[in-house]
């Protein structure tokens, strides 16, 4: 019967760690750890700046150079890409043939090594970065010696992040060595980074040779690091895991999010949140949004952020019970101290940071204090995502996300009405939303607040009469948005019958004509936008 290479490696005996090589860019928490190789009495050999920090440190250090006889070289590009560096980290104690060959060749060998990479993401992220500047961050010997010590896990830890000392030097207090099952654990997350690393330099050439005749490479890799396991998905029997990017800049989002109070958040919460999160974004001024559903149910802008909370909430009430809030701005004390009104129910906060007054009244008051998730994204000013993912069976659907401000200098008012400045301001304010919502989609605004929302009717005269029935007696003085062209002059007699005042759509349709034709009948001012905004 065969055996597996990793079952006969964890029946081996675990060797004590004597020696160590270390070579890292991020110097976070080394000279901590090191010092206590070093009380172990751990023989630590080290190159350039890392061995210059370790001996500022105070910790004994052999320069690599030293030992191998040969000096770094072509300004820092070669290190340690040496046989003796190599064949100490690859050889096997286990090998009578490869221990003769060491020692025949004065190898030392190295049980322990702690290498991370040079910033080649962080350093592509920049806005201004030059191809010398990005080339000259391809680490070239720390991948190799990263490989070379998690192929040899049997025999070598890797350390490859910060995040590992602790766990490593715990293990080596206790027995001056590392399991066979920790050794395993380093090697797949030190293979899983070298896999991330050259992901992230080939998206880096594959965009810098991307024309506008091909927008996107002809091979495409995700990186991800999941972060953390869900209760369970949409459904109780589906299981599930949130994952986030590997090398992308920081960001406001829900990933990065810290939760300040609350508990777990599930997969519907997240999905809920990060639309919240996308709507608050879009609104002018003081904006707060209400979804349900993945759907916003309310959203209002204000002067005051208590004004537009409560003219949110007040978009669907019943809808809005058990809902997930967005802020773009902090939550304040007024704001707090509307929400924890009596009757009110809220799932999930999500915000660029709390007051301390409202974390005090949002943690203390409600009857839902110790239950409502509230997340900090910090500043709104960071980028967001440009690419949008969807999964499909069998591939990935890619796209740039819907998230470019649209050109009001391009809009056409088609009908012989003109829009006044109360109007113009609430159809900009529909036309916001109109593209966070579900095709087809109609949105109906008034006094900078959602008042109706008709979402993902397969008729789009159905998504108009929704949205009237939605907002009952404030669809009088409304205005209406449609993510796409009206195909027929039905919807338009709809919402003049309840009151509408003037409508905002993309056009396109071969029945334009009769659309706005049906708009000058009732006198209704309509924009022509140029741009849809579908949602599936």
């Amino acid at each position: 019967m065969a055996v597996s290479s990793h079952s006969r490696h964890s029946t081996l005996s675990s060797p004590h760690i004597e020696r160590a090589l270390i070579s890292v860019s991020d110097k976070s928490g080394l000279a901590e750890f090191t010092l206590a190789l070093h009380k172990l009495g751990i023989e630590i050999y080290s190159t350039g700046g890392t061995a210059r920090h370790l001996q500022d440190a105070g910790i004994p250090v052999c320069e690599v150079s030293d030992y191998t006889g040969f000096p770094e070289m072509l300004d820092g590009r070669l290190k340690t890409l040496h046989p003796k560096v190599f064949g100490g980290i690859l050889c096997r104690p286990d090998r009578k043939d490869d221990m003769r060959g060491i020692e025949e060749h004065g190898v030392l060998s190295f049980q322990l090594v702690v290498v991370n990479l040079y910033p080649f993401q962080a350093t592509v992220a920049k806005p201004d970065v030059s191809p010398t500047e990005a080339i000259e961050m391809i680490d070239i010997g720390g991948p190799s010696l990263i490989r070379a010590a998690a192929k040899n896990h049997a025999f070598v830890s890797i350390a490859t992040s910060p995040s590992q000392y602790d766990t490593i030097r715990s293990a080596l207090q206790q027995n001056r060595s590392t399991t066979p099952q920790l050794r395993a654990e380093l090697a797949a997350a030190a293979f899983t980074q070298t896999a991330a690393y050259d992901q992230a330099i080939s998206t880096y050439f594959a965009q810098q040779l991307s024309t506008e005749q091909e927008r996107f490479p002809a091979m495409f890799e995700l990186s991800m690091r999941r972060k953390t396991s869900l209760r369970y998905g949409e459904n109780p029997h589906q299981a599930a895991a949130l994952y986030e990017a590997v090398h992308t800049p920081d960001a406001s989002n829900l990933v990065s999010a810290r939760q300040l109070n609350g508990k777990e958040l599930s997969y519907n919460n997240l999905l809920d949140a990060d639309a919240a999160l996308a709507i608050a974004r879009s609104l002018p001024g003081l904006g707060v949004s209400v979804v349900k559903h993945n759907n916003p149910c309310g959203a209002a802008s204000a002067t005051r952020m208590v004004e537009a909370t409560r003219k949110a909430m007040e978009g669907d009430p019943v809808s809005a019970f058990g809902s997930i809030l967005g802020f773009n701005q902090p939550v304040d004390e007024d704001a707090a101290d509307y929400l924890a009104t009596p009757g009110l129910f809220i799932e999930v906060i999500v915000a660029p940071g709390f007051s301390i007054q409202a974390l005090e009244i949002l943690t203390t008051r409600p009857k839902w204090k110790s239950n409502v998730r509230l997340l900090d994204v910090g500043s709104l000013d960071s980028p967001r995502q440009e690419t949008h993912f969807r999964c499909i069976d069998g591939g990935l659907l890619v796209q740039d996300a819907d998230t470019l401000a649209d050109p009001y200098d391009a809009w056409c008012v088609v009908t012989t009405s003109q829009p006044d400045d109360t109007q113009m301001a609430d159809l900009r304010f529909a036309w916001s939303l109109v593209r966070h919502v579900k095709s087809n989609a109609i949105v109906l605004g008034r006094d900078q607040s959602l008042v109706g929302v008709g979402a993902g009717q397969m008729s789009r005269v159905d998504a108009v009469q929704i949205a009237i029935r939605k907002a009952d007696d404030r669809a009088q003085g409304a205005v209406l948005a449609s993510d796409a062209f009206f195909p027929f002059p039905d919807s338009i007699l709809e919402a003049a019958t309840a009151g509408v005042t003037a409508i905002i759509q993309p056009g396109g349709s071969r029945r334009d004509q009769e659309v706005i034709d049906a708009c000058n009948e009732h006198g209704l001012p309509m924009i022509f936008t140029g741009r849809r905004h579908f949602k599936h």
